[in-house]
């Protein structure tokens, strides 16, 4: 699968400030954007794993530092998890 590259204009003055290299930054931001189109529900988890470039474990772990759960089921889906376990 062909990478799209997505240019983003940083202020060397906010560089300066994050004392981080660009490389630094723009694994932070990739993480970042993963983490935010998981939360709106615009990615799943796994491909918001891939564009993280983390594994599984480090990205479900950048999500509990972000307080945002893991999976965030619906009240009918809990419903319809219980009504199968009834029927165990």
């Amino acid at each position: 699968m062909k990478n799209v590259t997505i240019p983003v204009e940083i202020p060397s003055d906010i560089m300066l400030a994050l004392n981080e290299s660009e490389e630094e930054l723009k694994d932070h931001l990739q993480v970042a954007v993963a983490i935010m189109l998981f939360h709106e529900g615009k990615l799943t988890i796994g491909k918001a794993i891939q564009l993280s470039g983390l594994t599984r474990y480090e990205f479900e772990k950048s999500l509990a530092k972000s307080n945002l759960p893991v999976s965030n089921p619906s009240i009918e889906q809990v419903m319809a998890d219980l009504e199968t376990i009834k029927k165990l």
